[in-house]
């Protein structure tokens, strides 16, 4: 079989910038595809298909494979009947009091083998890659000792090792204070800084590093000392910022040249300025505002007036977002927060890809771009945002391999 394989009879939503047309659409192209990467895309009556293994699109849409930039999908146990107890009116403090809360995870993640959590995240992850999912962001963050934290590390490598998608990994030991740290969370970021994060660097099971920056999680000094700890050992940096107040989070981010500021719900008009002069992403995260019937939503209109990137994301999580579909972030996108269609799918696209420090290479259908991209079932690609629960997906491309023949 040719390594090289052309795909003809489709309309490209490429998401490339130097596209006018909304959705950077394309039509009459030939999309060819050279050892996993786009080498060209070309007028279909210029086309030489000498030596190509072709295959008809059949007037489907092709974008590029979508990325989820920010998930916890890794973990062990459930936390169903903690979630029925707040809708009954229970305090999150009396059910923490009791053992719930991100203790609980903690505890179930703690208690599974590596095969076991292995085999507890894997249909997670192949949920998103049924609807298209192609690059996926880990992170640690439910172990907060070395052993699980280096545990759920290895859990994401061995998934990308696994499945056709691309696993990139974040260190986020700075999610919690552990049981055995309560009380002395300053005791905790040294064991972080010290101890955890030297050795997930040294493994190479990270690329970056988190912190839950917020009133219930880590201050901004801790912050500050766990981000440099991270540039010391060559990590990038991103962090849970502004969700439920507004610690200038966001600000410490960009002064550390970070990926990403993640839920951004409090972020202020400096905030948004410090994004955009230090070109960090904006990753907003619909589920959790629904999941937790917030009320205060990121500042859309000021980023989008700034030009900060926005990207999408499930931050597929057992407390706070426990949704295995892009889909549903994209329309929640649109729906609770303003975005349009077109806005939501570059943020699970071209956007998502900066959030992950991969804008060269993912996220747009343009030469010398991995060849990771989804067919479509579909009109138009608002479709693809606007309804839930229909398959839509024809064929998932990753590296240039098809998952399966089309129909």
């Amino acid at each position: 079989m040719s390594s090289t394989r052309v795909w003809i009879n489709a309309r490209l939503a490429t998401f490339d910038p130097t596209v006018e047309a909304a959705y950077g659409a394309l039509e009459g192209r030939a999309l060819v595809v050279e050892e996993g990467h786009i080498g060209r895309i070309v007028p279909l009556e210029t086309l030489d298909r000498a030596g190509m293994e072709v295959v008809d699109a059949g007037g489907r849409w092709i974008t590029p494979g979508f990325i989820d930039c920010h998930t916890h999908l890794v973990y062990g146990g459930s936390r169903a009947t903690e979630w029925e107890k707040r809708l009954k009116g229970v305090p999150y403090q009396n059910i923490a009091a009791e053992g719930g809360g991100i203790v609980s995870t903690v505890r179930a993640t703690r208690a599974l083998t590596k095969a076991d959590l292995l085999a507890a995240s894997q249909p997670r992850l192949e949920a998103l890659m049924g609807e298209g999912v192609t690059t996926v962001e880990i992170k640690s963050g439910y172990g907060l000792t070395l052993a699980d934290e280096l545990r759920q590390l290895q859990v994401a490598r061995q998934l990308g090792e696994r499945l056709p998608v691309e696993v990139v990994p974040t260190l986020l030991a700075a999610h919690a204070v552990p049981p055995e740290f309560a009380g002395r969370s300053e005791d905790y970021v040294e064991h972080v800084c010290g101890t955890i994060l030297p050795q997930v660097a040294e493994a190479g099971l990270a690329e970056a590093v988190d912190v839950f920056c917020e009133s219930v999680g880590f201050s901004l000094e801790e912050t500050r000392r766990v981000f440099e700890a991270a540039v010391a050992h060559g990590l990038k940096v991103k962090g849970h910022v502004e969700q439920l107040s507004n610690l200038q989070g966001a600000a410490l981010v960009a002064r550390f040249g970070g990926l990403s500021a993640d839920h951004v719900e409090y972020l202020d008009d400096g905030g948004v300025a410090a994004l955009k002069a230090a070109g960090t992403v904006a990753v907003l995260l619909p589920g959790a505002y629904y999941f937790l019937r917030e009320t205060r939503k990121p500042p859309v209109e000021a980023l989008r007036a700034a030009g900060v990137p926005m990207a999408l994301s499930t931050d597929l999580n057992p407390g706070t977002s426990p949704f295995a579909s892009i889909r549903l972030i994209l329309n929640q996108g649109c729906v609770l927060f303003g975005l349009t269609p077109e806005e939501a799918l570059t943020g699970v696209t071209r956007h998502a890809a900066q959030a992950l420090g991969r804008g060269d290479s993912h996220g747009r259908l343009a030469e010398g771009c991995v060849a990771d991209f989804v067919l479509w079932d579909i009109d138009h690609p608002a479709e693809i945002v606007y309804s839930l629960g229909t398959p839509l997906v024809a064929q998932r491309v990753f590296r240039g391999r098809p998952d399966r023949p089309l129909a």
